[in-house]
Order: structure tokens, then sequence, then C-alpha cells
């Protein structure tokens, strides 16, 4: 009985805590085996033109990010001027009010 509790808790061990080297292995293989699909990819007939139609959607995906995250900052820079064109007309629109009128000479 003592020999199937110190079993037990050795396989227990195992199972909860996986070797990291475990865990690289399995990354390194789903990497080499993306890479292997890729220059597969490349070698069928087309897939060399496939293979650049993604590579233009990425660059291009990459440059809409770029000025989408400009948006947040130009969005703020508008809100800074509407606040300032209102601060502006209040101003303007009480001065006219409180400068008196000319009579007119006729």
């Amino acid at each position: 009985m003592t020999t199937l509790m110190t079993e037990t808790k050795k396989t227990a061990g195992k199972a909860a805590h996986p070797g990291k080297a475990a865990d690289k292995d399995f990354v390194t293989r789903l990497a080499d085996r993306g890479e292997e699909a890729l220059h597969r990819l490349a070698d069928l007939p087309g897939g060399q033109k496939a293979m650049s139609a993604v590579n233009d959607l990425r660059s291009r995906v990459d440059d809409l990010a770029k000025k989408v995250r400009g948006i947040d900052a130009l969005e703020a820079r508008v809100a800074k001027l509407e606040k300032e064109v209102a601060a502006l007309k209040k101003a303007r629109a009480s001065a006219r009010r409180a400068a008196p009128r000319k009579p007119s000479s006729s």
C-alpha cells in the first residue's frame, strides 16, 4: 500500500506541473510545422502570388493600425479647439453687449 501511495504522489506531481522542456518542445514543434506549411504553400502553383498578397495585406494593416492609433490624439485636439472656439464666441458676445451703442447722427 505504501508503494501505491508513493507512485500516486509521483504521477500526480508530474501531471500537475508539466516540465518546461515539454512546453518548449511543443512550441518549437508548432513553430516548425508552421514554417513548413508556409514553405509548402509557396511551392504550390500560385502560392508565391498568394504569399506576396498576404505580405502586402500585412503591411497595409500595419499602416492602417498606425493611422487609427493617431485618431485618439486628433479627437483630443479637436475637442480642445472646440472649447477654445466656444470660449471666444462667449467673450465676443459679452463684449458686444457691454459696449454702448453710439447714437446715429442724422
